[in-house]
């Protein structure tokens, strides 16, 4: 409790108090601006004593008038004459019963500037919701930059279009955001706006998707999987798979489902899989087009397929997605795939309804590239909040999976 002695129910404050005066009015700033308007508008000194007097023997009972009076005489002998000259200013009825008011309203109101200067604003440009893994992707950085984690999370969704993510680069910029996360729709095009936020101070993390440029400290680190080794995987899951059939030295005729043209994923899965084609001569790759990552451009690029090539044996998917669509316009031709099909379909992702496809029996196989980046990127941010050094490359773990395992078993702890 802070010291006051009472003179005549007046309250004036001692000499300590009005020594820390000039702090506590920066703190109740609107109980002073209170104060100083009714000065302003003809408020006296007598006018203002009165008043308190008034509001203080209304308050009391009679036996107390004669104790108030006795006071009062003492006062003079108390309190030097200044302390009456800020009376007005510092003891007015209003101003001290604001004072309390302002001092709780402006609690919560540090603890809320704190809080938000706390929070770690992240700027997510997100390629789109083209896939069952793209909305994985997503949730696991909505579930993981939330405010409980201390962070807060601006999400744009790209819509498959560079020129919308570059927009969202740029507002970031504009928001001043504390990081930018890019899942970049291609890997060229970007040298402008990553120099922008560079200049800015702003770091860049990407996810999932490389970016071709010429001057890699333009973002400070990449999380994704090792596309390459994805499609090198799969190649040689398809030479084992072959020769356990007994067509380890048939004649193997291939058609690829590519995804969105010069994206890493595209580019590395496609990389891996023709290492793999070089080292087996009797496979031939009869054609490859673009699905876009989508189910419906995956159905209308193998009905194609289909139409113009009689003898397909495998079917190579960049993603699950593409592989559905793939299904679908299999079986609406009349033929068969899976397991016990006419046609070997495989596939990239690993998300629960390729498990799915394979338990139907209509998908050989996946191989997984992992969607859940945002516990990396987080740690990431973390580690450069603490002024430490990241690693460039950030590879997430990815495994493959076929009907040859406990598909149930797998699907029912599946995270995505």
């Amino acid at each position: 409790m802070k010291e006051r002695k009472v003179y005549g129910q007046q309250m004036f404050r001692t000499d300590r108090k009005k020594e820390n005066m000039i702090e506590i009015w920066r703190k109740v700033l609107c109980g002073a601006c209170m104060a100083l308007m009714l000065t302003g508008c003809g408020s006296t000194e007598d006018n203002t004593i009165r008043f308190v007097e008034e509001e203080a023997i209304a308050k009391q009972p009679p036996a107390k008038e004669e104790e108030t009076g006795a006071a009062e005489e003492e006062a003079p002998a108390e309190e030097e004459a200044p302390a009456e000259e800020e009376a007005p200013a510092e003891e007015e009825a209003p101003a001290e019963d604001a004072a309390p008011a302002a001092g709780d309203e402006e609690e919560p109101a540090p603890a809320g500037d704190a809080g938000s200067g706390d929070l770690i604003t992240v700027g997510y440009a997100q390629v789109g919701a083209e896939s069952d893994w793209r909305t994985a992707n997503t949730e696991s950085f909505k579930s993981t930059f939330t405010e409980e984690n201390g962070y807060k999370l601006i999400f744009d969704d790209a819509q498959q279009k560079q020129e919308n993510q570059i927009k969202a680069i740029r507002s970031f910029i504009q928001q001043e955001v504390d990081y930018i996360v890019v899942a970049p729709v291609v890997e060229t095009g970007w040298e402008t706006v990553l120099e922008e936020a560079k200049e800015a101070g702003i770091p860049v993390i990407l996810s999932d998707r490389m970016m071709d440029v010429s001057d890699d400290s333009l973002f400070e680190a990449w999380v994704g999987g090792n596309f390459v080794k994805e499609g090198e995987t799969c190649g040689d899951w398809l030479a084992e798979y072959l020769e356990a059939a007994g067509r380890g030295e048939e004649e193997i005729n291939m058609v690829t489902i590519q995804g969105t043209i010069g994206a890493s994923a595209q580019v590395g899965r496609t990389e891996g899989m023709a290492n793999k084609l070089a080292e087996h001569p009797n496979w031939k790759m009869l054609e490859m087009q673009s699905g876009e990552f989508t189910q419906a451009k995956g159905q209308e690029v193998m009905e194609s397929f289909l139409k113009s090539y009689d003898d397909i044996d495998v079917v190579i998917c960049e993603n699950d997605n593409e592989a559905f669509g793939a299904i679908d316009a299999i079986k609406a031709a009349g033929k068969t795939c899976g397991p016990d099909g006419d046609i070997i379909v495989v596939s990239f992702d690993s998300v629960k309804a390729a498990f799915e496809s394979m338990i139907a029996g209509d998908l050989n196989a996946t191989f997984e590239c992992n969607p859940l980046h945002g516990p990396r990127v987080a740690e990431i941010i973390q580690k450069l909040e603490a002024g430490e050094t990241v690693d460039k490359i950030q590879y997430v773990d990815e495994a493959y999976f076929d009907t040859s395992m406990d598909l149930e078993a797998i699907l029912a702890e599946r995270a995505y």
